[in-house]
């Protein structure tokens, strides 16, 4: 096994850039590109970092000449054999060849387009413009960077044994949650932390962790990479991304409405079983689910990813029983802020009601709270966003209101096309 400490003591070596493959991203990010690229190739977006936690001054720990060093070296990157050979053969969700040949033809040739970075004060303006298919391939990797560099900063002023016991206390933290979850009969979980964790080295100890202590019960990565080294599934379906650029598209209020349902269309006629997953809450579960056609209740489920988790699950349930579906026979995953107890007492409350499965992030990967001074190691909230798409700007509502993104007016509008009334601000952890 890799000694962590020991290479973040000499974490200059070229051994260990921070993104190191094209494929260490998250699985959705490559079935949402592939839609993109059969659909909407030609559209223009922009993308943008967003740190909400604005107390973190970034550009006072992430130097800048670091920062472009890491970004121009990911833009050096392309597809290795291995990888493409991976992605072509091998079988996702029990399908094989889940990539078409096109699409693979241009992904093996892709490099990844310019940025631009500013310092603007004390954060960090980081922006990627360019065709759609191309641009949000950034959007995992610009993540990484950052908060890896932030991990740097801070431990670059320890010493060999400081570092030795801060990962062992934090390893030994991250077992102390997996022996909690062991009891949990019948739990399915999988890791989602890459777009915020400490480190690669770190969510891969991390992912080592949760296989062998959870055993069938952990069910596989969210990081493409991973999954190929450690023979694992890769698991992820669709994010906000694709509804919130196809609303941006959208002429008038009539087709912005149908929008978030046309992007399930698109999706039905390329994916079936456990890749049918709707992701509700883009512009208010409560409003998506009472407009949403018939066919979309035949799905195998939804994932939950903002606002009260119990709250979501409890709607999703009424929606299929009012559409005539058992829902014991669908599944919900759970996404958002998740650490033990939540786990836990979502999956006591819904076992036996609906299949629940646990997307677990942030606090899995990057879970470092209280363990050097000043708490200089805790998460914080950072966001890559697509902020524009053919010059017409997103917007995101979501169903807690402090997740909410885009100009003012945009807002507004949005709220009265999609009926989103008030809403119940919950705390963003991560």
């Amino acid at each position: 096994m890799i000694d962590i400490a020991t290479r973040v003591w000499n974490h200059k070596w070229k051994i260990d850039p921070i993104v190191r493959s094209l494929i260490d991203t998250d699985f959705y990010k490559l079935l949402m590109c592939q839609s993109v690229f059969r659909n909407r190739p030609d559209t223009q977006v922009t993308f943008s970092l967003i740190n909400r936690s604005t107390h973190l001054h970034l550009a006072q720990l992430i130097d800048e000449g670091e920062l472009r060093e890491q970004l121009d070296h990911i833009r050096t990157l392309s597809l290795t054999r291995g990888e493409s050979t991976w992605m072509r053969g091998n079988t996702f969700y029990g399908k094989r060849q889940m990539f078409t040949p096109a699409f693979m033809d241009w992904f093996e040739q892709l490099r990844l387009p310019p940025y631009h970075l500013e310092r603007v004060g004390d954060q960090y303006e980081l922006t990627f413009e360019g065709s759609w298919p191309e641009v949000m391939l950034w959007e995992i990797p610009a993540l990484a960077v950052i908060m890896e560099l932030r991990s740097r900063a801070v431990l670059s002023g320890m010493g060999r044994f400081e570092l030795q016991v801060l990962y062992a206390r934090a390893m030994t933290r991250v077992w102390e949650k997996v022996e909690r979850l062991q009891p949990l009969d019948g739990l399915r979980l999988a890791d989602f932390g890459t777009r915020r964790r400490h480190s690669f080295l770190w969510q891969d100890w991390c992912v080592q962790a949760l296989r062998e202590g959870l055993g069938q019960n952990f069910t596989g990565t969210s990081n493409c990479l991973i999954a190929k080294n450690r023979d694992l599934e890769a698991i992820g379906t669709n994010a906000h991304e694709l509804p919130m650029v196809y609303a941006a598209l959208a002429e008038g209020d009539a087709a912005l409405a149908a929008a978030p349902y046309e992007v399930l269309a698109d999706w039905h006629e390329e994916h079936e079983g456990n890749l049918r997953i709707i992701l509700p809450d883009t512009y208010g579960t409560e409003g998506f689910l009472a407009n949403a056609p018939d066919w979309l209740a035949g799905w195998t489920g939804i994932r939950i990813d903002s606002g009260d988790p119990a709250t979501g699950a409890e709607a999703a349930i009424r929606w299929w029983q009012s559409r005539g579906e058992d829902p014991r026979e669908k599944l919900v995953i759970f996404s958002d802020g998740l650490d033990v107890d939540k786990i836990a007492a979502l999956h006591q409350q819904f076992r036996g009601r609906v299949r629940t499965s646990f997307g677990w992030g942030t606090l899995l990967t990057n879970d470092f709270r209280g363990l050097v001074e000043g708490d200089a190691l805790a998460p914080f909230s950072l966001v890559c966003k697509a902020v524009a798409a053919d010059g017409r700007p997103t917007v995101k509502l979501s169903d807690n209101p402090r997740k909410a993104m885009g100009p003012e007016a945009e807002i507004e509008r949005y709220k009265r096309v999609f009926g989103v009334g008030e809403q119940v601000p919950v705390e963003v952890v991560v």
